[in-house]
């Protein structure tokens, strides 16, 4: 979620990441270029025999 979605539901952006941060195993939650290191991987030839598979790219965070 982006800093400004905090703000605009009335939330301090920096606390709400804080708590989030702390909510996910990997102690942060997901930079873009996160992201877009599976997104890469994911197009690359490294890739190429991964068919139909979910890619969870959550650091561990239980979803719920």
């Amino acid at each position: 979620m982006l800093r400004t979605g905090f703000a605009i539901r009335g939330l301090d952006p920096d606390k709400a990441v804080d708590e989030l941060n702390r909510s996910v195993p990997l102690g942060h939650i997901a930079e873009p270029e996160e992201i877009a290191d599976v997104i890469g991987f994911l197009a690359s030839d490294a890739a190429r025999y991964i068919c139909g598979a979910l890619i969870k790219v959550n650091g561990g965070k239980p979803v719920g």
